[in-house]
């Protein structure tokens, strides 16, 4: 702007004072474009941490509050030091409030990314068993397609060498006919994850929280298996794979989001990518029990769909020896609880301390933006809101 006085003051003396005002103008743009973009820099970082811009005596002082609301009192020192590390991660060296053996925790942690403790490791091995899960309970039909059908006298062929009315006799008709049961008694794990069990995996987490939510899911993928072994006709079978495929949506909406919120940010993106390689993972070992029990006789088809409950087996025992997500905890409002969890899930305190306190002000901003909102009403946003819309409309066609 010092540049452009002179130019106004010499106005009336030189001639092309209008190119001079033009180009002003054009100045004045500029800066109020800066001021723009600085501004939208500054709300971005906003949103990226929430934290930025705090001056350190009122975070302290927000701490303090935090600490006293939620129960944390006897952490409130190390949740300060916690606080001011979330606010300027990448500044740790320079904040004096932190120990030496703190800064060199969070400096192991910058160096070494994929040092963690056992119970996150565990978390993730349990996950990934979840995962295989999902593949397994996918490929049981394609080996019993072959003999289900004659088993329950709905052949998808045309009889041939036998009488109507003789046992086994299907007409051409009866024969297309059965081709669509069998379809359907195939689909019915497809169809039943799709239009209920992902849906109702929001009241099951709120319910009885991530791990209570994948042991209920784990406990219908024990049970619906052999109890596929062990159907009688085409009906039960199609009503228990039905329930299979309940376990199977709310399992398969439950497991990646417990694996990220266990884990630390910088290696997150790789261990929820795990999901789709143990499910792949997990169709390998189904078409191996397919072929191990093919001949066995009659009864290998029933193998083939009960063989599904061996990995669910596991995910229902280990479960509960993984920390619950501290974000869930802390959506509960149960704060203690999800320090203890974090302390198990991190190398030192200060880290535990440090994530709880972040995590805190995440959920404050989002429960500004979804205070009031329902069950249905966040349903139409995947719908209603532009950018929500596309995304839902990008991940439709990807899973598809």
């Amino acid at each position: 702007m010092a540049a452009i006085e002179p130019k106004i003051s010499n106005l009336g003396e030189k001639p092309g004072a209008s190119k001079l005002t033009t180009e002003d103008a054009s100045s004045h743009d500029g800066s109020h474009h800066i001021v723009s973009k600085l501004n939208d820099d500054q709300a971005k970082a906003k949103v990226n941490n929430p934290l930025a811009g705090i001056p350190k005596d009122e975070l302290l002082r927000n701490v303090e509050a935090f600490a006293q609301e939620k129960g944390l009192t006897d952490a409130v020192e190390m949740l300060k030091k916690g606080a001011l590390l979330a606010q300027r991660p990448a500044e740790y060296q320079d904040i004096d409030e932190l120990t030496q053996d703190e800064k060199d925790a969070v400096a192991h942690e910058y160096a070494h990314k994929w040092s963690h403790p056992f119970l996150l490791y565990m978390t993730i091995f349990v996950c990934s068993i979840g995962a295989a899960t999902q593949g397994w309970d996918q490929t049981g039909s394609n080996g019993a397609n072959l003999s289900f059908p004659q088993e329950f006298n709905i052949p998808e062929t045309a009889s041939v060498g036998i009488a109507p009315g003789q046992p086994g006799y299907a007409s051409a008709a009866d024969a297309e006919r059965h081709q669509w049961l069998v379809g359907l008694v195939n689909a019915a794990p497809y169809i039943a994850s799709a239009m209920l069990g992902c849906w109702l995996s929001d009241p099951l987490n709120n319910l009885f929280g991530r791990r209570g939510c994948i042991f209920v899911t784990a406990v219908i993928l024990v049970v619906t298996p052999i109890c596929s072994g062990l159907t009688q006709n085409w009906y039960q079978l199609f009503i228990v794979r039905l329930l299979l495929g309940i376990g199977m949506g709310a399992k398969g909406s439950t497991v990646p989001v417990f694996a990220a919120e266990n884990s630390p940010p910088q290696i997150r993106g790789a261990l929820v990518m795990g999901w789709q390689l143990w499910t792949a993972f997990g169709i390998f070992l189904g078409f191996i029990a397919n072929v191990a029990v093919s001949d066995v006789g009659k009864i290998a088809w029933r193998l083939q769909l009960g063989s599904a409950f061996i990995p669910a087996l596991p995910l229902a025992v280990l479960i509960y020896f993984c920390p619950e997500s501290p974000r869930w905890l802390m959506k509960k409002n149960r704060y203690p609880q999800a320090l203890r969890s974090l302390i198990r899930l991190r190398h030192n305190k200060i880290q535990a301390c440090r994530d709880l306190y972040y995590i805190h002000v995440q959920l404050m901003e989002e429960s500004k933006i979804i205070r009031g909102e329902t069950y249905v009403k966040r349903f139409m946003e995947l719908f209603t809101i532009p950018r929500v819309r596309r995304a839902t409309v990008g991940a439709t066609v990807v899973m598809l």
